[in-house]
C-alpha cells in the first residue's frame, strides 16, 4: 500500500465545513468543498511520492498497467483504473441526472453526440456516513398524481393525466418542455393555491418544492422531483443508481463509488445543459418501491453492498480484519486511525487520508480504532 494525496473538488454545492472538519482543519473553508476524489481520474488524480516529487497515479497506471492492476483487470477494462472514490459533501442540491447504460454510451461516442465524453457507463453506489437526503428513482406515478393535483390544481392537470394512466415517460417530457411560463408555475405551486384540506397529506412535498424553488425559481425540474422518492438516508444506508435512474443529491455527507466515466444526462436543478431527448432515451420509466440498500454484515465489523457490476465492489470496516479482495485497491479512512498493509508495504490512515494497492499483492491486514472504505473490483 501506498499513501494517497487526492484533491478537493470546489463545486459550488458543497460544503464548507464537513471536509474540512473530517480532515481536522479549521472550519469553515475558504470555499465551498464538495467531493475528494480517491483514484486515478484523468480530471482530477491522486498523486502519490515518487522518487522526484509527486507522480500522478493516472500517469503511474499508464507506465505499468499490468503491475498495478493486474492482466486480467486490463484486458476486461483496459490499462485504466475501472472505479473512482469519493467522498462527497452537499450543502445544496446537485442536477437532475441520469446515466446511460454501457452499450448506449459506446454507441453514442462513437457516433460524436456531444453528451457523450467517453464509451463507458456510469454506475454509482453512494452510503451515507451523515444524514442524507436524496431523490432516487421514479415513485409510485399515482401517489405523485395526487401530489400534483392537490398542490397545483388545474395548472397541472395535463401531467395529473398522464400519471394516472402510468404514462411516467410523457410525463416527464411534458414537464421537461412546458410550454408556459415555468417561474409562474412553481410560484403558484410553492405559494401556496391548493387549500390547506387538501395540500396537508402532502406536506412533504410542498416543503420538497419550496426548497428546490429557492435554488431554481424557474427550473422544470422542481417539479419533477415530485415524480421521484424522496429518501432519508442513515449512516450506514446507501442509494444505488443503475443505467437509467434518474436521481439527484440534496445534502449531506456521504462515500461514493462509481465506474470512472463523465457521462452525464441533466433533467434538471442546473443552469447547464438539459438534451431533453436524449435524457427520455437513457431513462428507465420503471416504479423503484425502495430505494434504500441495507449493508450486508459478512463478518463482524465488516459491512458491503452487492451491486450487479464488475466495475467495483465496496466494503466498510470498522474492526481489524484481513481482507482478500479482486483487483487493485483503494482505502479511504472517515473515523478514528488505521493502518492498512499488503506485501507492498503498510500505511496509517487518519479520516480524509487515503491509499492504493496494487493488484496481486496478496490479502490486506487491517488494524486499529477507525472505520475505513475498501475499494475493489466487483466479483
Amino acid at each position: 500500500m501506498e499513501l494517497l494525496d487526492s484533491p478537493i473538488r470546489d463545486y459550488a454545492w458543497g460544503s464548507r465545513t464537513v471536509l474540512a472538519r473530517l480532515q481536522g482543519r479549521a472550519t469553515p473553508s475558504a470555499g465551498p468543498e464538495a467531493e475528494l476524489w480517491v483514484g486515478a481520474h484523468p480530471a482530477a488524480p491522486s498523486t502519490l511520492d515518487g522518487e522526484d516529487g509527486p507522480v500522478s497515479l493516472a500517469d503511474a497506471i499508464g507506465a505499468a498497467p499490468t503491475g498495478w492492476l493486474g492482466a486480467d483487470t486490463v484486458a476486461r477494462f483496459g490499462p485504466r483504473l475501472p472505479f473512482l472514490l469519493k467522498l462527497l459533501a452537499a450543502e445544496a442540491p446537485l442536477s437532475l441526472q441520469a446515466h446511460p447504460d454501457l452499450e448506449r454510451a459506446a454507441e453514442r461516442f462513437t457516433a460524436g453526440d456531444p453528451n457523450y465524453v467517453d464509451a463507458n457507463h456510469k454506475p454509482e453506489l453512494l452510503v451515507a456516513i451523515e444524514p442524507f437526503d436524496a431523490l432516487c428513482g421514479f415513485r409510485d406515478p399515482r401517489r405523485s398524481a395526487d401530489a400534483l393535483e392537490a398542490l397545483g390544481g388545474k395548472a397541472l392537470a395535463p401531467i395529473v393525466d398522464h400519471l394516472r394512466r402510468g404514462e411516467l415517460a410523457d410525463a416527464v417530457e411534458l414537464l421537461l418542455t412546458w410550454p408556459g411560463n415555468r417561474t409562474d408555475l412553481i410560484k403558484l405551486i410553492t405559494t401556496g393555491t391548493a387549500s390547506d384540506q387538501d395540500a396537508d397529506p402532502f406536506a412533504d412535498d410542498l416543503a420538497l418544492v419550496r426548497r428546490l424553488a429557492e435554488h431554481y425559481p424557474s427550473d422544470p425540474g422542481v417539479l419533477v422531483a415530485l415524480l421521484l422518492n424522496h429518501v432519508r438516508l442513515t449512516p450506514g444506508d446507501a442509494v444505488w443508481m443503475p443505467a437509467g435512474n434518474l436521481h439527484s443529491y440534496l445534502s449531506g455527507s456521504g462515500v461514493e463509488i462509481m465506474a470512472a466515466s463523465d457521462n452525464v444526462l441533466r433533467g434538471g436543478l442546473t443552469p447547464k445543459r438539459v438534451d431533453v431527448g436524449e435524457l427520455l432515451q437513457v431513462l428507465r420509466f420503471e416504479v423503484l418501491d425502495d430505494p434504500v440498500v441495507k449493508p450486508v454484515e459478512m463478518a463482524p465489523g465488516l459491512h458491503t453492498w452487492p451491486v450487479p457490476v464488475d466495475d467495483f465492489a465496496l466494503h466498510r470496516v470498522t474492526t481489524p480484519t484481513q481482507l482478500t479482495l479482486n483487483g487493485p485497491i483503494l482505502a479511504l479512512c472517515t473515523a478514528g486511525e488505521i493502518t492498512i498493509g499488503d506485501a507492498t508495504g503498510v500505511v496509517s490512515l487518519t479520516p480524509g487520508k487515503a491509499a492504493v494497492g496494487p493488484a496481486g499483492a496478496g490479502p490486506l491486514m487491517i488494524a486499529g480504532a477507525g472505520e475505513v472504505y475498501v475499494a475493489s473490483l466487483g466479483d
